[in-house]
Parts: C-alpha cells; sequence; structure tokens
C-alpha cells in the first residue's frame, strides 16, 4: 500500500489525540458552576485522564504486540470515540469515567503511532512525527475555539464535549481497511519481545522519560488552566478559549518544521534548546507580567506556543532515530511517554490544589517553570548522539564508535 495512504490514515487519526481534552478546559469554569465543584476537582478530570494515558503508554507495546499494532490503533481510537460519548451526560461521575476512558485511548493510540511510524515511515521518521503532531494540535486547536459555542449552540456543556465523537468514528472507519492491508502477522517472538520489562535500565529511556516528564507537564498544565487564568485577568470565557486556541495555533509551525530542521541538520540538542527557552520564558513573563501595555498576553502565547509545539514531537522523533525497529520504538516510547504522562497527570491536580490553596495562580504556574527546569537538564544529557553505556531497546549497547544520527 502507498505510504501516502497509511500517512492519511495516521494523520487522521492522530486529530482525535488532543481534541476530547482540548474542548474541557474553556468550559472549566461552567462545569463547576453547573455541578458545583472547586478548582481541584475540576483539574482531577484533566489529570485522572492523563494518568490514564500513562498507563496506556506503559502497556501498549504489549498489546500491540498480541493484537497487531495497526489493529490495535484503531481500536485505541474507538475508546476515545466511546468516552467521548458518555461525556454527553452532564454528571459528575459519567465526566470523571468518560475522561479515563478518553485518557487510556490516547496512551495506547500513541506509542502504537510511534510503532506504526518506524515501521511504516521510517524514512521521514521526523518530518511524519512533526505531521502527526500537527494534526493532533489542529484537533485541539479547534476543539478549545469551539468549546464555548458548540455549549451555546447545542444547549449545555456536555454536548459540546460529546461532539468530539464524531471524527473519532470517522477517523477509525478510515483506518479500519488501511490497516487490514498493512497489518504484519503477529509472530512469536514479537509477542515475547513485548513481554519484556520496559527498558528502565537503558540510560537513553530514562533521559528521554525525564524529557517528555517536563514537556508533557508544561503542554497538559497550559491547556488545563491556561484560559482559567486570564479569565481570572478580567478575560471573558469566550476570548479566553480564543486565547488558548492561538496557544494551539502557535505550535503548529514548530511542531511541523522544527523536527525536520533537527533531522536535516543533525542538532537536536540546538533546536530542544533554543525551543524550550521560549517555552519558559513565556511562562515567567505570563506570571510576572500577564498582560504587557498594548500588546497583552499575545507575546506570551505565542512563546509557549513555540516551547511546546516542538517540545513533545522532538521527543518522539529522538526516539525513532535511536531506536533499531517498530517494536523497540514502542517500548522505549511506551517507557517514556509513561512517565512523562505520570508527570502530567499531577501537573493540572497540584495547580488546581495551589489555586485553592493560595487564592491566586503564580505558584500553580511555578510549577510549570520547573518542569522547564527538568526538561532543560533532560536535553543536555541526550545530546546529538548516543553516549558509551547507552543501550538500544533490543539490548545491545552502543559504543562510542557507532553513533547513528542525529
Amino acid at each position: 500500500m502507498s505510504t501516502r495512504v497509511v500517512l492519511f490514515g495516521v494523520l487522521a487519526l492522530a486529530v482525535n489525540l488532543r481534541a476530547a481534552l482540548a474542548g474541557y478546559p474553556p468550559l472549566i469554569e461552567t462545569v463547576r458552576a453547573d455541578l458545583g465543584v472547586d478548582a481541584g476537582t475540576a483539574g482531577l478530570v484533566q489529570s485522572g485522564a492523563v494518568l490514564m494515558m500513562a498507563v496506556g503508554s506503559f502497556v501498549g507495546p504489549m498489546i500491540g504486540a498480541r493484537l497487531g499494532r495497526e489493529r490495535a490503533l484503531g481500536w485505541s481510537v474507538g475508546l476515545i470515540a466511546l468516552g467521548s460519548l458518555v461525556r454527553g451526560v452532564p454528571a459528575l461521575a459519567a465526566l470523571i469515567a468518560a475522561s479515563l476512558v478518553i485518557g487510556l485511548g490516547i496512551g495506547l493510540a500513541g506509542v502504537l503511532l510511534t510503532g506504526v511510524v518506524k515501521h511504516h515511515l521510517a524514512a521521514r521518521a521526523g518530518a511524519v512525527t512533526g505531521g502527526y503532531v500537527v494534526s493532533m494540535m489542529v484537533g485541539a486547536t479547534v476543539a478549545s475555539a469551539l468549546g464555548v459555542p458548540l455549549a451555546i449552540a447545542l444547549g449545555g456543556w456536555s454536548f459540546s464535549l460529546a461532539v468530539w465523537t464524531v471524527p473519532a468514528v470517522l477517523a477509525v472507519a478510515a483506518w479500519t481497511p488501511i490497516a487490514r492491508r498493512i497489518a504484519e502477522p503477529t509472530s512469536a517472538a514479537a509477542a515475547a519481545g513485548a513481554r519484556r520489562a520496559l527498558p528502565w535500565r537503558d540510560p537513553f529511556a530514562r533521559r528521554s522519560a525525564c524529557y517528555q516528564a517536563g514537556t508533557s507537564m508544561m503542554f497538559y498544565g497550559w491547556i488545563t488552566w491556561l484560559a482559567p487564568y486570564y479569565e481570572g485577568q478580567g478575560w471573558s470565557p469566550q476570548h479566553a478559549g480564543v486565547l488558548l486556541a492561538a496557544w494551539s495555533v502557535t505550535q503548529i509551525p514548530s511542531a511541523l518544521v522544527v523536527p525536520a530542521l533537527a533531522e536535516r541538520r543533525r542538532r537536536w540538542r540546538f533546536w530542544a534548546s533554543t525551543t524550550l527557552a521560549c517555552g519558559i520564558a513565556g511562562t515567567v513573563g505570563a506570571i510576572l507580567l500577564p498582560q504587557p501595555p498594548g500588546i497583552g498576553p499575545w507575546l506570551w502565547v505565542v512563546l509557549l506556543g513555540i516551547g511546546v509545539g516542538a517540545g513533545f514531537p522532538l521527543g518522539l522523533a529522538v526516539i525513532a532515530w535511536r531506536t533499531p525497529d517498530g517494536h523497540a520504538s514502542a517500548a522505549t516510547s511506551g517507557l517514556a511517554l509513561g512517565v512523562g504522562y505520570v508527570a502530567a497527570a499531577l501537573a493540572p491536580l497540584v495547580m488546581g490544589l495551589l489555586i485553592d490553596l493560595t487564592g491566586g495562580y503564580p505558584a500553580a504556574l511555578a510549577l510549570l517553570v520547573a518542569a522547564g527546569l527538568l526538561q532543560a537538564g533532560a536535553v543536555w544529557r541526550i545530546g546529538d548522539h548516543p553516549r558509551a553505556g547507552d543501550h538500544s531497546a533490543d539490548g545491545r549497547t552502543v559504543s562510542p564508535a557507532s553513533r547513528p544520527g542525529p
């Protein structure tokens, strides 16, 4: 089958890997008022979803090996559709349970996608990774911008959240015939490999996990609390939703261009450091001067978008470059994403608790600065080439003489 057809299927699935999460934050204050919950509980909804993303990341390699990566990928997006549908029930229990299902689906899909890209689209892994992350961002942007208008038009926040069932169902319908054509036979060796422990002893895998922890905390902290933060600065919910959508839009060129540049020039550390510096600067600026005279928060939003936009695809791309095959890529990314999502799951919850305890946002946003510093340390340690003593995900030790790019 043509690689273009496979790429189309990957992009269609990826649209759904952020939309359901991005549609919730602009509605947080409405949900709180309707259900009578505090900020910590509202943050728990998003934190629970991200925690289940970690679970999905940890078990994804095993499920992919047993069912076949391609088939399991379709089922995982089907879980997103199911969770989105259940969110149509306007009750706290339904909202939390559905968010857990959505998070599990997203976690599984994220790991399985890296394996599919490594096996079927390896020739341009960096560019393809940037492409499907952009697709995710497009879904997030649309969901952020339409969250409040859909709630008004459809008569409630729950109906607005349930809308995202439709693109998930359509993506699964498009992917299913593609998966049947490209699916690999599930071998006993692959299944046995999937049952091995995740590569905790691999120094590169641990550094990747620290990197993903930092970038995921930055992303999920801001996607949850950017709109509420500026509502607290006097913005209306509709305008705060547009601000969140603008943050998502600015991520797109960064996610699309930066991984391709890092792949072409073999300068991963330079690009990862530069874009991370933008994200930290935007966070510090938002804390110290939320609305600069004349330009408002738009400068901070752009810097934040550059930082988190490039961060996630760069982390996935370097894994694709340094692992030998699709199963190894899935295992390493499963560890990195799983650890990253565990850390990210804590960010919205802890930030909500800090907001409740302090009566404001500075302490909560300072947590994101700390996350950026953690990511910076990982960037320096990962570097542009494998280090002596690193192991590939199949257990082989990397020597100083053999340094696969970037």
